[in-house]
């Protein structure tokens, strides 16, 4: 009997490793996908910024008015849902909804170029000073701490008020002081993977420095740069905003939450809508940003694995 018993224990369990292994493995990756949608905050900020996302680069073609078109018999007036200016318009008469969609616009591509521009380049620095090391990774380490050293909104106002405010040179101001904690994240994990077996195993066969960096050091930096990435993005929506609030911004007839919000400030007595639609806009939008780095940070955590 103890043996009948003993071999059909065997065979229920050899099925149960058959059924086991028959069943498709899930990734890393898909499983930080389902634990990134049961957070609720997160996925709802998603939806947001999208909307929000969408609106701006669609809204402005679909609406009636132009964001640089003066309404004259319109001046100074009130939010409403009578007529075409729903959001009211500014002391021109420029239609209020449009101006906001318009510079959300303008807003998120600065944030977003110059966070991937950031990113690309703090990746590059910290991987390659991590993994090589020794006095080529202090050297490059010390002119990380000289550049934390320097103001960066003071370099930023003197860059801008030098070379100029359009667009690409505001992008490039902002990157050029916004990549220094990405490369300080990232050669600190660099370092805790450059002795790993993959690592050493690509060295003993003759893989060349640089593509063991990118193609084999990089790629296992994802989780962390995606998690810190849209942590950067706020961060310079919010720099963009406080130069074109200092007047060193966008230029106009272009026009930005910062510009729009520091417009507002002028008036905000008498027309508070003005400050109000705006200033909305960028908190909502900085909000979501956050929320959606906290939950791709819990995601993403190996410890949650």
């Amino acid at each position: 009997m103890s043996l009948i018993t003993s071999r059909r224990d065997n065979a229920l369990v050899e099925a149960l490793a058959t059924v086991e292994a028959a069943r498709p493995g899930r990734s890393p990756w898909s499983d930080a996908r389902r634990r990134f949608v049961r957070n609720k905050a997160a996925v709802a900020s998603v939806i947001v910024l999208v909307v929000i996302a969408a609106a701006c680069v669609f809204g402005p073609m679909l609406l009636p008015n132009a964001f640089d078109s003066t309404d004259w018999d319109a001046m100074k007036l009130a939010p409403t849902t009578q007529g075409m200016h729903w959001w009211g318009t500014d002391d021109s008469g420029r239609d209020v909804l449009v101006r906001c969609l318009v510079g959300g616009r303008i807003s998120l591509m600065v944030g977003v170029l110059a966070t991937l521009a950031s990113v690309a380049a703090g990746i590059a620095w910290g991987a390659t000073a991590g993994f090589l090391g020794g006095r080529v990774d202090s050297f490059m380490m010390r002119f990380v701490d000289m550049m934390y050293a320097i103001p960066y909104l003071l370099i930023a106002i003197l860059l801008v008020t030098l070379l100029g405010r359009e667009f690409y040179l505001v992008v490039l101001a902002i990157t050029a002081f916004s990549w220094m904690d990405m490369a300080r994240v990232v050669r600190g994990q660099t370092l805790t993977l450059r002795h790993r077996e993959f690592v050493e195993a690509a060295r003993a066969i003759g893989v060349p420095t640089r593509r063991i960096i990118f193609s084999h050091i990089v790629p296992n930096l994802l989780g962390i740069v995606v998690v810190y990435t849209t942590v950067t993005v706020p961060s310079v929506i919010l720099t963009e905003s406080v130069l074109s609030f200092l007047g060193l911004g966008i230029q106009e007839p272009m026009t930005s939450w910062g510009v729009l919000i520091e417009d507002g400030t002028k008036v905000m007595e008498e027309m508070p809508w003005l400050l109000l639609f705006p200033g909305a806009l960028l908190s909502i939008t900085l909000y979501c940003f956050n929320f959606i780095g906290d939950g791709l940070r819990d995601a993403l955590d190996p410890k949650e694995r």
